[in-house]
């Protein structure tokens, strides 16, 4: 049985690019890269020519950008660290549909004393284009993701941003990132390298030049990269070197999913009953479905989905897990007595959406096999030396 993976919201298989890049970068950069001996400074200076890359690719400064341990690493550091740096005892402010990471950091911030105000969303999910409006004192920092990573619905990043009156703004782009340019205006940018096709174990924060930032966790007050400690050197490299080639096919690639998500929305909305698709039709990520079904048990639609082949997520609406709606859901309205969320989301690699969409419900036509998994095994495995510094230069364009 061909297995499909429909769960790409929640990592992408590693890109050929990171696989080839870890696989160069292990052999030369596993040394501690604060260390002064050749090794260290090897790692050092790979770090540093990742870094350079992953700013290249974002459009930023080299010295904005610091590789965490992964993407919810980077988005407390980020909303913390703006906190630790305000003067003011303003309250932290975010929108009703953020991923679990700034939840967290919210409770976290609460329970030491903070104050927390939640904007909510309409029925799309979109916040309004002016959160701060609706807060009744000066917020010391705005957390607002770039897109939401259950239903797809982009939110308006340029116009928070020109309306957030000097207060930071902090965007976790991690759902969008890999498919589309970050709108400008943020103070401070979140992701997580496997929303790409890097590895687990890295992620990245870019807190822009001028932006304020002290470190909110136990240890000195440092710069922020001796805060957060010593990174993955490896796994840094093919953060960098997938973003990079990422970034060059991704316009193309999001032309093409959105195509292929059009015909499933359509498909779901005329045959399944019962049947709700949430988020805004339009103006959304290409890669996400999320739709949500009446009086069908979660848990035994997942079950029956990966039986038949297919790696669904519930786009934690009904997780077996976590046996309670979505919070996305309910700040949109869309979370009724008895439904299940499911959210399908593609793959990056052109022979994507595989298997047969018509025993799932929808018309997508069988495109991929195993074959093509075997074909991303790493060309530079057991390389050495200078063949490897020569491969992670280009990897990473240097």
């Amino acid at each position: 049985m061909t297995e499909t993976y429909f769960d790409g919201a929640t990592a992408q298989p590693p890109h050929p690019a990171a696989r080839d890049a870890y696989a160069a970068a292990l052999s030369e950069g596993w040394a501690g890269p604060g260390r002064l001996y050749t090794l260290g400074r090897r790692s050092r200076m790979l770090l540093e020519a990742a870094r350079q890359s992953a700013a290249a690719s974002l459009g930023v400064s080299a010295d904005e950008v610091t590789f965490t341990s992964s993407g919810t690493q980077a988005v407390h550091a980020g909303v913390l660290g703006v906190i630790a740096a305000r003067s003011g005892p303003g309250p932290l402010v975010h929108s009703a549909v953020e991923h679990s990471s700034v939840l967290h950091a919210a409770q976290w911030h609460e329970a030491r004393g903070g104050q927390v105000s939640v904007v909510p969303v309409d029925r799309l999910g979109r916040v309004d284009p002016d959160p701060l409006a609706v807060v009744d004192s000066a917020a010391s920092v705005l957390a607002v993701q770039s897109a939401n990573h259950e239903v797809g619905t982009r939110q308006p990043v340029a116009e928070i941003a020109a309306n957030a009156q000097g207060v930071p703004l902090v965007v976790d782009a991690a759902a969008s990132l890999p498919w589309e340019p970050v709108p400008a205006g943020w103070s401070v940018l979140a992701a997580s390298a496997r929303k790409w096709g890097g590895l687990s174990g890295a992620g990245i924060l870019v807190v822009r030049s001028g932006v304020r930032w002290r470190n909110p966790f136990p240890g000195e007050d440092s710069s922020i990269r001796e805060a957060l400690g010593e990174v993955d050197v490896a796994a840094a490299v093919a953060a960098a070197a997938s973003l990079r080639a990422v970034v060059a096919e991704r316009e193309a690639l999001s032309a093409r999913m959105r195509v292929l998500t059009d015909r499933i929305r359509e498909h779901i909305a005329e045959t399944v009953p019962e049947v709700e698709l949430p988020g805004d039709p339009v103006d959304r990520l290409p890669h996400i479905v999320t739709f949500s079904c009446l009086g069908v048990d979660g848990e035994v639609l997942l079950t029956e989905l990966n039986r038949a082949g297919f790696a669904v997520s519930s786009g934690s609406a009904c997780a077996s897990t976590r046996l309670r709606p979505s919070h996305v859901l309910q700040a949109m309205g869309c979370s009724r007595t008895g439904t299940c969320g499911c959210r399908c989301t593609g793959r990056r690699r052109r022979r994507t959406w595989s298997g047969s969409w018509r025993s799932c419900r929808g018309s997508w036509s069988r495109s991929g096999g195993s074959q093509g998994d075997r074909d991303l095994g790493p060309k530079t495995t057991g390389i050495t030396g200078r063949r490897a510094r020569l491969s992670i230069a280009k990897d990473l364009q240097l």
